[in-house]
């Protein structure tokens, strides 16, 4: 580690009677936005990419409905007037970048990224190394898109302390976002060992759930949820949990458990999306729309905005035509203005623009995305942008790669069973076609309505 200026001095080097309180408190702030940034990723990674359309790419940072310190405005604001006052602290600069993060993440603003990039850097000027910081550029690199980044920063920082809960689960994450899933599933071994607890329970989980093993991921956030005791912690779990039972299209069970995250925190963006999805797929269309228009109010990042207007385009009413395609000109200004603040978007354009959009920059994208990293997410993204323009030959064994971990989505499914059809492979098919509708009958307002059309045509 790098030297660290004392925490009872001033700037000019003599004692500071007021620091150690005011130092503890920037410290406590700091650790509770490291905590936000541990419980947030994960869940919000999992809702955007097991709706099967799109995943934002502000999504890895931290989380509106964890613990103390969460409020990203109030964080800000503190934190900006405290370094006024304490400008070498460099714990209180790393918990600025972070809350920087945060910022970004819940208000679908990725121009927060490069002033959370120069906050870590004014920490790591004044205390080289410092695990804070470099923690802060593992979420950071995350939240941009860059996991081989976010991966080198979460060794930097378990080299010099092997037990950091941060990097630990930052290492968990950038593995499974490249695709590296038995690494994955021996870093979640490593971090259970090291540092139980609720943010290492739910990577756990996903990497399970991942392979198919959906019996494990329940009993897992099962227990971490028994275990949650925040609002944030429970609102989090719970959330996931009604991830998990939408993804196999218990709808009962997923607006239960969003409604347990909401009592928890109402103002927990994931279980607010969450709780529409399940609304719309078990019929509650009005509910569906309105919930969805208030989270994008909130939050106009591309996963709710494609729902959105996919839930406009199905209700089909007068204007809403229209209203669907203000919802994805907006996904596509989103991804402009996040490419403008170094996030890597292509994985977001390939998915919206081949069912809303530019299939010929879909494919590019696709491509672009497959050639950075290998996971059932891009494999599918290639698959999909591949089928729409054309080249249904090349896009079978990319669809059937995105369902070869075992890993349950009825989106994914759908893909491989038009793909298989395409290309003369009628009872494939219609068993994939079959199998999406079996798993999760509404996956998707439009999706899941082709699919029927496609498994009636082929009988």
């Amino acid at each position: 580690m790098g030297p660290r200026t004392s925490s009872d001095e001033q700037t000019d080097g003599t004692p500071d009677v007021h620091a150690p309180g005011r130092r503890t408190a920037w410290r406590v702030a700091s650790a509770a936005l490291l905590a936000v940034a541990l419980t947030g990723g994960a869940v919000a990674f999992r809702a955007a990419r097991d709706s099967g359309r799109v995943t934002p790419a502000a999504a890895s940072a931290m989380d509106p409905g964890a613990p103390a310190g969460a409020d990203p405005d109030a964080a800000v604001a503190a934190l900006q007037t405290h370094l006024k006052a304490q400008p070498k602290d460099h714990d209180g600069w790393a918990a600025l970048g972070l809350a920087y993060v945060e910022q970004a993440r819940t208000k679908g603003d990725p121009a927060r990224y490069p002033q959370a990039q120069a906050a870590l850097r004014r920490s790591l000027a004044l205390a080289p190394g410092n695990d804070r910081a470099v923690a802060g550029q593992a979420a950071l690199a995350a939240a941009r898109h860059d996991f081989t980044g976010a991966l080198a920063h979460a060794d930097r920082v378990l080299k010099h302390n092997p037990y950091d809960e941060g990097a630990l689960c930052s290492r968990i994450d950038a593995l499974v976002e490249l695709g590296r899933y038995a690494e994955a599933a021996r870093a979640a071994d490593t971090a259970d060992a090291r540092k139980p607890g609720v943010p290492v329970f739910t990577r756990y989980a996903y990497v399970h759930e991942l392979r198919g093993d959906v019996t494990t991921a329940r009993r897992v956030l099962q227990q971490a949820l028994t275990g949650a005791t925040s609002p944030g912690d429970i609102a989090y779990v719970a959330a996931q949990l009604g991830q998990l039972a939408w993804n196999q299209g218990d709808y009962k069970t997923a607006l239960s458990q969003y409604a347990r995250a909401l009592a928890a925190d109402d103002t927990y963006l994931p279980a607010l999306e969450g709780r529409a999805r399940a609304q719309a797929a078990s019929g509650q269309q009005a509910a569906a729309v309105k919930g969805l228009e208030a989270v994008v109010a909130r939050a106009p990042l591309p996963t709710s905005l494609v729902a959105l207007g996919e839930l406009y385009e199905a209700r089909g009413g007068t204007g809403d035509r229209e209203k669907a395609r203000r919802q994805y000109t907006l996904v596509q200004a989103w991804i402009a203005l996040a490419r403008a603040n170094g996030v890597d978007a292509d994985l977001d354009t390939a998915l919206a623009a081949a069912d809303h959009g530019d299939k010929g920059a879909a494919l590019r994208a696709a491509r672009a995305e497959w050639g950075r990293r290998h996971t059932v997410h891009t494999a599918d993204a290639l698959a999909w942008a591949l089928h729409v323009n054309g080249h249904d030959t090349e896009a079978l064994a990319h669809a059937r790669e995105a369902t070869a971990t075992g890993y349950r989505n009825a989106s994914f499914l759908y893909h491989r069973g038009v793909v298989e059809l395409a290309t003369g492979h009628p009872k494939e098919g219609r068993a994939s076609l079959a199998a999406a509708l079996k798993l999760n009958p509404g996956f998707s307002p439009l999706g899941a309505a082709e699919a029927r059309k496609a498994l009636e045509a082929a009988k």
